[in-house]
């Protein structure tokens, strides 16, 4: 029994088509995995499923049903919950407020005992292992997530839509996290999975769903189907994420970090007291869940955070205390974090945001005359090279994708020819195909004998990617692994749990 079909929809923004012809069903009981590139219009189809976007054409039917969808209250009240990516908790209070927290029929007056036990029979039901009376900001991210779902089933949702649910969990997590969800598609709850994640949608999915410049390509049972197909009918064409590193003949340190400590903004200590290098054609990849000072240490790297106390070197020279353009000067190149925030100056064009830093240089300007020409043809040369599109140098940075984006971003820090290239969370949002050209361009500056720095939560991508593995947990390393170490090793370290005869130290 179909307990949703979509029938036939289109959505417009503008004269945009996210949407369109769009047919999409859920069994009862099956766990749908829904697929595409970034823009494909996925979240645009879930958004008007639960309400939040309302489409211009076409039908809905929940339990053979037609309803108008117009609100989330509608889409709570026909039994839809959503687990958006970004959770949405209050840290100071428990796990049973959080829960409870704006439902009605909880009264005036509390019954915490009460609210704690309908928790806990939930909880129990389904191998959640929450304790209800834990404070969330106490509690491990894997724990918040499954409150997250929680909330939803305590306001009797029997159709979930999960929105990247494990992209900030450790491997262990992960498989808890499926483990409850495999559990409530037994007891007859209808789940709908966006990902970006071959492995679950393979390991966890019933059926799938692939979506492409918004429109369905196809749908089909996942026993039925391989990632490789998968990856052609998402783009287009046949994709390649395997691990392409090979030898191991790396030069003399030009990145290193000597006992490292480092603040957060709140004035703790985010990294303590770390060491290691990086050498010529090397890739070192700093795993750990989301939170765990990376994202500290990697700006305290570039300049944009204050080193504490410890010393930094680049090419054998000291700028512990340099400033940024002295960092860069020195042969640093930085694909920060956050592309929109740090990397791009989105009211510009292409064409500006790729000599963002260079501007002033005699390449690019003759006193307070800039070079106009040069300027186009180093522009019309890069994002040919780096198959930026739309391939329009007068395109607002802020019209385009993130993937293409983050193409423009890689272009011009790579076109520096830095010796020490810092690359923060290279692919975080991006689609399998945009994923793959930023994982190869690393490779290539590794071939190129450059050091290169990847600092990223997506295990997948650390694991195909480093020739060396250091594991940070609380600001500290774990240790340092291999990329063939067995998952368990990597979530025992990664959850502060392995073996610490290395911690804070590497070579």
């Amino acid at each position: 029994m179909n307990v949703v079909e979509m029938r036939h929809i289109y959505k417009y923004f503008g004269n945009f088509c996210a949407n369109e012809d769009v047919n999409f069903s859920l069994e009862e009981g099956e766990v749908h995995a829904l697929l595409g590139e970034n823009g494909a219009g996925k979240s645009t189809l879930m958004n008007i499923l639960y309400g939040l976007y309302v489409h211009n054409e076409g039908s809905i039917l929940i339990n053979g049903e037609e309803v108008h969808m117009d609100s989330p209250s509608v889409a709570i009240e026909k039994g839809i919950g959503m687990v958006h990516q970004h959770f949405m908790l209050i840290p100071q209070l428990t796990v049973t407020e959080n829960i409870f927290l704006g439902m009605k029929e909880t009264g005036f007056v509390l019954d915490r005992k009460d609210l704690q036990r309908q928790v806990e029979e939930l909880n129990n039901r389904y191998g959640f292992n929450v304790k209800p009376d834990a404070v969330i900001w106490q509690v491990p991210v894997g724990v918040q997530q499954k409150v997250e779902i929680l909330k939803v089933l305590m306001r009797k949702a029997r159709i979930l839509i999960l929105d990247e649910p494990s992209a900030v969990l450790t491997p262990d997590e992960v498989v808890e996290l499926f483990n409850s969800v495999k559990a409530l598609s037994r007891e007859g709850y209808s789940i709908i999975l966006i990902t970006h994640k071959m492995s679950e949608v393979l390991n966890y999915a019933d059926r799938v769903t692939v979506m492409r410049q918004g429109r369905v390509v196809d749908t089909v049972r996942v026993a039925d189907t391989d990632e490789n197909e998968l990856a052609r009918m998402m783009v287009g064409r046949d994709v390649d994420l395997d691990r392409k590193i090979t030898g191991a003949d790396f030069g003399k340190a030009l990145l290193e970090v000597k006992d490292l400590t480092v603040r957060n903004d709140k004035g703790l200590e985010a990294v303590k007291n770390v060491s290691f290098t990086v050498r010529e054609g090397e890739i070192v990849g700093i795993a750990g869940v989301d939170g765990n000072g990376q994202l500290e240490l990697g700006e305290a790297i570039v300049g944009l955070r204050r080193i504490e106390r410890g010393e930094l070197k680049l090419n054998g020279n000291t700028v512990t205390a340099a400033a940024i353009r002295e960092r860069l000067d020195e042969g640093l190149g930085h694909i920060p974090d956050d592309r929109l925030k740090k990397g791009l100056v989105l009211q510009l064009p292409i064409k500006e945001n790729l000599i963002m830093g260079m501007q002033r240089s005699e390449k690019y300007a003759k006193g307070i005359f800039m070079r106009r020409d040069a300027i186009q043809s180093h522009a019309e040369k890069l994002v040919e090279e780096f198959d930026v599109r739309p391939a329009d140098i007068e395109y607002l940075a802020g019209g385009l994708s993130g993937g293409n984006q983050q193409k423009v971003i890689l272009a011009r820090e790579v076109d520096r020819e830095p010796n020490v290239l810092l690359a923060i969370q290279p692919t975080r949002g991006l689609d399998i195909g945009a994923t793959e050209f930023v994982r190869n361009k690393l490779v290539e500056e590794r071939s190129r004998r450059k050091a290169v720095l990847l600092i990223s939560t997506d295990l997948d991508e650390i694991i195909s990617l480093s020739d060396r593995i250091l594991i940070i947990y609380n600001g500290a390393f774990m240790g340092e692994v291999q990329y063939d170490t067995p998952l368990e090793e990597f979530s025992l370290l990664m959850a502060g749990r392995g073996s610490k005869e290395k911690k804070g130290e590497a070579v």
